[in-house]
Order: structure tokens, then sequence, then C-alpha cells
């Protein structure tokens, strides 16, 4: 996808996520529990890449929590269609060509160029990279996940490990992140973003766009 940089100052927006400490134990799963995750701060998104034609049926819920050891993402997804692999619930590449829900995220004393990218589908098949100035290299990390579909929405949880993105964790610290959902097929294929990017064509590799994630105590 094209890689065009202009911003457009006349749309504002969300700049700063919080993910809460995680208190309770997490469930046999590895994830947090329905309560922990209603503890969570709410930040929802239904506009394209270009924070232009907001669709409401397509709105993207996320909400994150943390602690010492994983950081957690739900994507609450509400959907027209549902596009994706057979299967479910592995490591899948190139997984973007189908629906996904996506979180760029990156640590504030990493280059600009350098940052990790999960993603997740409504069947539960996921994918966690590196990206290093352009390059993408599979971080294969111990990462947990769970999606369930219903009527009108999809619903997926990661737990990540913290190691895989840090070796020094400190909650003090402000990350930088953003976040993103794809839908449907071509030529009416949806890109939807927190933070607009404002490329020409579809493209959320622009760290420059990222906003910022503060990690909250109880």
């Amino acid at each position: 996808m094209e890689d065009n940089r202009a911003m457009n100052p006349n749309v504002d927006s969300s700049t700063r996520i919080i993910a809460k400490k995680i208190i309770a134990p997490p469930d046999a799963d590895g994830l947090p529990t329905s309560n922990a995750w209603n503890e969570a701060m709410p930040e929802a998104f239904c506009s394209d890449w270009r924070g232009e034609n907001p669709d409401p049926l397509r709105e993207t819920e996320v909400r994150l929590l943390w602690s010492p050891d994983h950081l957690y993402i739900r994507f609450s997804c509400r959907y027209r269609e549902i596009f994706v692999y057979e299967g479910g619930n592995s490591r899948r590449d190139q997984l973007w060509t189908k629906d996904v829900a996506e979180l760029f995220i990156q640590r504030s004393s990493d280059e600009l160029m350098h940052y990790r990218e999960f993603e997740i589908s409504p069947n539960g098949d996921w994918l966690d990279l590196d990206i290093k100035a352009g390059q993408k290299y599979f971080l294969m990390c111990d990462l947990k996940s769970r999606a369930v579909r219903n009527a009108d929405n999809w619903i997926a949880e990661l737990a990540i490990p913290m190691d895989s993105l840090t070796s020094d964790f400190n909650p003090d610290e402000i990350w930088r992140l953003n976040l993103f959902r794809i839908e449907g097929q071509e030529p009416k294929r949806f890109y939807s973003a927190w933070r607009p990017t404002y490329t020409t064509k579809p493209n959320f590799h622009v760290p420059e766009r990222f906003g910022e994630l503060l990690f909250a105590s109880p």
C-alpha cells in the first residue's frame, strides 16, 4: 500500500488510550475475565484510514489491560460481512488479506520505523510481527488468543507476552500505538483506523500518526 504521509489538520481525533492494570487472575485460557474487561476503558472508531466515511455498523471497540507479564487487548467488532480463511486459531502469514483487527505498538525509545504488529481474525487466526524499516519478521511469541462470532459482532482477545515487546517494562513510560480494522472484499473493502493516516491509498504503516498508550494503576 502507498506510503503517503500528508496529514489532514482539519480532523480532530482521540490521541491517547489508557490500559488499566489487571488485578484479578486470568481465566483458564490465560485471558482476562468478563469482569476484568468491564473495568477497562473503551475506545471506539468506525471511520476509514483518512478519518472519513464513518460506518457505525463496522464500529470497532477496543479495551486494553496490562500486567507485568502481559499486555491484553480485546476487539469488539461490528460487521456487515465476514471474509476469513478456513480453519482458525493458528499463526497465519498475510492474515491482512482477509478480515482482521490490528494493533501496531511501539516503545517511546524505539526508532520511528521499528514497531510490533499483532493481528487477529474473526475465526481466531492471528499474526505477530516485528517491523523494522519496512521489513517484517515473525516474533514467534507465546501469545494466547480467543475469538467468538455473534450475529452482528465478533469479539477477539489477545494476551501478548510483555517480554516480546520490551526487555525492561516500565509502566511509567508512555508507549505509542495505532489500531486498525479491515473488512470485506475488493472493491468494497473497508479499511478503518483509530488514528487516521491520511494516505492517498490505504496504508497503516505510518508510525508518525500513532497515538499514545498510558499504563494506569488501579
